[in-house]
């Protein structure tokens, strides 16, 4: 690991939570708006420094930062980056920049604390793509529920919002449960038992536990607990109900910012695979058909939406399926795939839900019955519309060509099942977006289409820059593929040889038996 010489991840993490204090401590509303634009600007600003000063051909976590915290059980304050979660750094304060443009006007009761909440939320999430310390990890896992919670129930805009924030909330309560009990049993797998008193030498840290082997016994729990955890956040099959839930009845940046940070996912790849990894080889099977089930069923109900926020809903629940799919093929190109796409929902799915939610703010309702004819009367919107729809299900030239194509090659080179069914889950997502486009943008206008108005200069401006880097990921792929190769490369041989030992050592144990 390389150690920092500045903390400058712990800046990160802890500039949006000063900014939220400041923010929420302002009497004046427009200034406190003025504010947090700036100081997630400025978020944007670091993150984006960061990247351009990493080390993409170096596979070690970089800038790490190591403090004491609770000597007596071994927890530390331990920061660090490498090539899978560095770049979700500036899209997460790309998103929240969005978010608080997005909301600019939209919010008019308790807008500082909507905006402090915004800017907690940020520094939270970006705790947990650099915690290196479990219990540190958990406790940014977990700080993330109190804002979602207040942003879905008091800034919603169905009758039900507090009952979707509930939802979301007991939701997420239960997978932390089965996250805790996996930590848990990692720390004590390390720790030496004593007849009296807790034992010694427990350690959360995650380089130290990728050092420790896992009995055999042990593996098969801990990655089924690490998969309930983190299946629920994704969401999988069958946790997924919350979020078409929190679609309809929670804001649209809200919704936004729930899609394009897939903290499930990333948690799959970052912890659940590398500290299990004999369970997660042995398992894939189940992962896969976990992302195929995902992937089909939600496509399928897709196609019977008729609004546009829970079609996106079930939309995104069905990408998540297939990156699913993509790690549990582990080879190099499902992993690559999975990471490119994680990021392209953070561009794509959230720009489709806030275009979602300038259409509700303009006519009340995203329902296909009360549009119609949108092209028409919003080219600005219906342009930039189009550009993310055609990302989503995979059009050359756009970020989501890539992203599906690994995907589509890995699990093909897994097996040709899981090829056939990511195969069968794109042409869906393609029916099911192009079917409800051609209603909404083509069809017969609605009674009061006529009457609204196109994109204004601040709401294009938000859609703009992720609709700029969605044809420049598109035609310069390799930008975001050498950023994570090294580190996925590495990170897949890591899982793959843990399984190779572990089927060596069988192997030499049953010749020793046979010559005994």
């Amino acid at each position: 690991m390389n150690e920092a010489s500045f903390p400058l991840l712990s800046c990160i993490i802890l500039w949006p939570l000063l900014g939220a204090v400041v923010v929420g401590a302002m009497r004046d509303a427009l200034l406190a708006r003025k504010a947090g634009l700036v100081i997630a600007g400025f978020e944007l600003i670091l993150t984006s420094l960061l990247l351009l000063q990493f080390n993409p051909d170096d596979s070690n976590f970089q800038w790490v930062e190591r403090h004491a915290w609770i000597p007596s059980l071994h927890v530390e304050y331990l920061l660090g980056i490498d090539g899978i979660s560095v770049l979700f750094l500036p899209m997460t304060a790309l998103l929240t920049l969005m978010a608080i443009l997005a909301s600019w006007n939209a919010i008019q009761h308790l807008s500082r604390f909507h905006l402090a909440l915004l800017l907690a939320l940020e520094g939270m999430t970006v705790g947990v793509f650099c915690a290196l310390d479990m219990v540190l990890f958990f406790l940014f896992w977990e700080l993330t529920l109190p804002p979602i919670f207040f942003l879905i129930g008091l800034w919603g805009i169905g009758a039900e919002r507090r009952l979707a924030a509930a939802k979301y909330t007991l939701f997420m309560l239960f997978g932390g449960v089965a996250l805790l009990m996996a930590i848990i049993i990692l720390a004590l797998n390390h720790a030496t038992p004593l007849q009296e008193g807790a034992p010694q030498e427990l350690v959360f840290s995650l380089p130290q536990l990728l050092k420790t082997p896992l009995p055999d016994h042990l593996q098969a729990t801990v990655f089924l607990l690490l998969l309930l955890g983190f299946a629920v956040k994704a969401p999988l099959l069958p946790f997924h109900t919350w979020l078409p839930t929190v679609a309809m009845e929670g804001s649209p940046h809200t919704t936004a910012l729930l899609v394009g940070l897939k903290l499930g996912v990333y948690g799959l790849v970052r912890f659940a695979l590398p500290l299990a990894p004999s369970a997660a080889v042995e398992y894939s099977w189940a992962l896969g058909i976990a992302g195929g089930v995902t992937l089909v069923y939600a496509a399928l109900i897709a196609l019977q939406q008729s609004n546009l926020r829970r079609l996106l809903a079930y939309s995104s629940i069905s990408h998540v399926g297939l990156v699913v799919v993509g790690i549990a093929s582990l080879n190099i190109q499902g992993i690559q795939g999975a990471i490119l796409q994680l990021l392209n929902f953070t561009l794509v799915a959230s720009s489709l839900m806030l275009v979602a939610g300038f259409i509700q703010h303009r006519l009340g309702s995203t329902e296909a019955i009360h549009l119609g004819g949108l092209a028409k009367v919003m080219p600005r919107l219906g342009c930039c519309y189009f550009l993310f729809m055609l990302a989503s299900i995979g059009v050359p030239g756009t970020n989501g060509f890539p992203a599906e194509l690994l995907l589509l090659i890995g699990a093909l080179l897994s097996h040709s099942s899981l090829a056939i069914t990511a195969l069968a889950g794109a042409v869906l997502s393609a029916a099911y977006m192009l079917s409800f486009t051609r209603r909404a943008f083509w069809g017969e206008a609605g009674r009061h289409v006529n009457q609204i108005t196109d994109l204004r200069p601040r709401e294009l401006l938000v859609l703009a820059v992720p609709a700029v880097l969605v044809l420049a990921i598109g035609f310069f792929p390799n930008s975001v593929f050498n950023v994570s190769r090294t580190t996925a490369e590495t990170w897949l041989s890591y899982v793959l040889d843990q399984q190779s030992l572990k089927s060596g050592s069988v192997a030499k144990d049953g010749v020793s038996e046979s010559l005994q």
